[in-house]
């Protein structure tokens, strides 16, 4: 399934945010989008998401697109511990064993029951992106997932990505054009 987004404007109070944004995100790749803050980019993936409208252009997916997302702020419950975190968000789709896998890949199997509130932030983003790509979906937005990781738990984030989204479609907003670099990724530059 590809996502297509076609001539996409969005303006608040009159100050346009998107203009004529066209791409296409194409399954088993990662549509990197690059811009400035203040271009858009988080507005263009609520739109995507169906949490804000379009003042025109198109959105083309499947009508019943199933998406998982990390968005700016990592969204937890500060109260729970990561386990808790993850079976609240999934519910039945919560899987013990592939959690603990996908957890510990990420750098987060040792941490128990310590709640979510003595996380640090690079702790925080994982476990955002961790419930992302747990969550059962046919696309995939990520708003800046690798947001206070250090040199060696963003490489393992990309492969976890990479791993879990398979032949999905994925849109990954960055500041990094590094994170553009790989053959199944795509730069568009808003």
């Amino acid at each position: 399934m590809s996502i297509r987004v076609e001539n996409l404007c969005k303006a608040y109070d009159g100050a346009p945010v998107l203009e004529g944004v066209t791409f296409t995100a194409e399954p088993g790749r990662i549509t990197c989008l690059m811009a400035p803050s203040g271009f858009g980019k988080t507005t263009l993936l609520r739109i995507l998401l169906g949490l804000e409208k379009a003042d025109s252009g198109a959105v083309t997916a499947l009508a019943d697109c199933r998406w998982s997302a990390v968005f700016q702020e990592d969204r937890l419950l500060p109260q729970l511990s990561a386990e808790g975190n993850l079976r609240f968000a999934l519910g039945t789709a919560y899987d013990e064993r592939d959690a603990a896998v996908l957890l510990a890949r990420l750098g987060l199997g040792d941490v128990g029951e310590k709640r979510v509130r003595d996380y640090s932030g690079g702790m925080k983003r994982r476990l955002a992106l961790a419930r992302a790509l747990l969550a059962p979906c046919d696309a995939l937005v990520l708003d800046e997932p690798f947001t206070g990781l250090d040199e060696e738990n963003r490489a393992a984030a990309w492969q976890c990505i990479r791993e879990k989204a398979g032949g999905k479609p994925v849109i990954l907003v960055t500041h990094d054009p590094a994170d553009a670099t790989g053959e199944d990724c795509c730069l568009i530059r808003l």
